[in-house]
């Protein structure tokens, strides 16, 4: 899965590539919205307003409104249980 984390003038955008299904993604947002994953600290959640999952299996968005940055959001990335768990 390629992951493409780009800074935007509300927040951050995140383009997921190759082997990621939408459902996933909208998984990893739900665990991050409920508090039930550990991928960023509670500080970082603080700043995200909100998350709009789009796109389709194979290609799928993420976008995240607020005052976070790009380098907390690939940080995130690489901790997530989600996205993770299907790499040897």
């Amino acid at each position: 899965m390629q992951k493409n984390v780009n800074a935007t003038a509300n927040g951050v955008k995140i383009n997921f590539l190759g082997e990621v299904k939408k459902e996933q993604i909208v998984k990893m947002v739900q665990n991050c919205a409920t508090g039930q994953c550990e991928c960023m600290s509670d500080e970082t959640k603080k700043k995200i307003q909100a998350m709009e999952v789009s796109g389709n299996d194979g290609d799928v968005s993420l976008e995240l409104t607020g005052e976070v940055s790009k380098e907390e959001i690939e940080a995130a990335l690489s901790r997530s249980k989600v996205l993770n768990k299907d790499i040897d």
